[in-house]
């Protein structure tokens, strides 16, 4: 008798959260941040770079499922900020652009494997305007000498604003201009060009899900371990919601 292979094992409940808005307002003209509390974000625990699962309300009714960053949180003021990408008249962004103080919103996590490899020698992002939240944050907790190399794609160079880090940072901006975002070559040519330094690298890669794939294939190709890039589709064109894990 041939064994049958094990069942997965189920993944742990993630924790709920009842969060009420503080405030909304536009941090840039294509980003709108949304700070929460609730009564229990103090026992709050994450790491920069994952997401809470929000039960975000639909335009038909019920609520649907939207991965978004965790922008930053201050456990002695219970409150949480979210920054959401202005992309259309889609559920999240429309919520976000009419939230009032006092709207309220069911999250769950945090959950998410893009987060800071501590032993890596030098870090590499590439993402587009919906991984920029990660990105910042994830760089804001750097120490000082961390070598790190970002590709960031955006709208336009409008869209390129200054990143607080203590990490040696080396960072080019690519503008779509009137190309329309989705899958293009932008950040894939500018990471064929880019020489990667030595030692144990980590990259995070995170954007639109085909993009993702091909920066993934080719640090795979140049021979770098499928285990130290952590990838995640956070779009697709045409499709509302959803996330990709990128591991092909």
């Amino acid at each position: 008798m041939t064994d049958m292979p094990a069942a997965p094992a189920p993944r742990p409940a993630l924790d709920e959260w009842q969060l009420s808005v503080v405030e909304a307002f536009d941090v840039e003209p294509r980003l709108r941040r949304v700070v929460f509390t609730a009564d229990t974000l103090d026992q709050f625990a994450y790491r920069p770079g994952q997401a809470l699962v929000l039960r975000m309300p639909l335009p038909e009714g019920g609520t649907g499922r939207r991965d978004y960053t965790i922008r930053w949180l201050d456990l002695d003021a219970k409150r949480l900020a979210i920054d959401f990408v202005l992309h259309g008249a889609t559920p999240a962004p429309s919520w976000a652009k009419a939230a009032r103080p006092g709207d309220p919103l069911l999250a769950l996590g945090p959950r998410g494997r893009s987060v800071i490899a501590p032993d890596a020698d030098w870090h590499l992002f590439c993402v587009d305007e919906t991984g920029i939240p990660a990105l910042r944050h994830m760089l804001e907790t750097l120490p000082a000498g961390t070598i790190v190399h970002a590709l960031i794609e955006t709208a336009s160079a409008q869209d390129e604003t200054a990143i607080e880090t203590a990490a040696t940072l080396t960072c080019r901006w690519l503008a779509r201009d009137d190309v329309a975002a989705g899958p293009n070559p932008l950040v894939l040519d500018a990471l064929r060009a880019l020489p990667l330094p030595t030692g144990r690298g980590q990259a995070y890669l995170m954007g639109e899900t085909s993009n993702v794939r091909s920066w993934r294939h080719h640090l795979v190709h140049s021979g770098m371990p499928k285990t130290a890039i952590a990838s995640e589709g956070y779009w697709r064109p045409g499709r509302v919601g959803g996330h990709d894990h990128v591991d092909d």
